[in-house]
């Protein structure tokens, strides 16, 4: 288990709250790339495959919040998008 893992993993689960407040208060999607965060999300799965197959330990659930977190975010952004059209 790496202490900078679990940091930056942290570091971005702290971050996507307040993501997802300013898209919903905000109704829009400007400024949002869904692509980036389709990127990012990809790149949960492949910790949590990694946790998996290598090295389970709790750093693991550490991904899980964080790829709910970003979930959140895109039905937020595609919520917003759907008002818009």
């Amino acid at each position: 288990m790496s202490i900078f893992e679990i940091l930056m993993l942290t570091c971005f689960a702290s971050a996507w709250p307040a993501n997802i407040y300013k898209g919903l208060k905000s109704k829009s999607i400007e400024g949002k790339s869904i692509k980036f965060s389709f990127i990012i999300m990809t790149g949960y799965i492949f910790g949590m495959f990694h946790k998996v197959i290598n090295n389970m330990d709790p750093v693991f659930y550490l991904y899980i919040i964080n790829f709910l977190l970003i979930l959140v975010d895109i039905a937020v952004y595609y919520k917003n998008k759907r008002l818009l059209a």
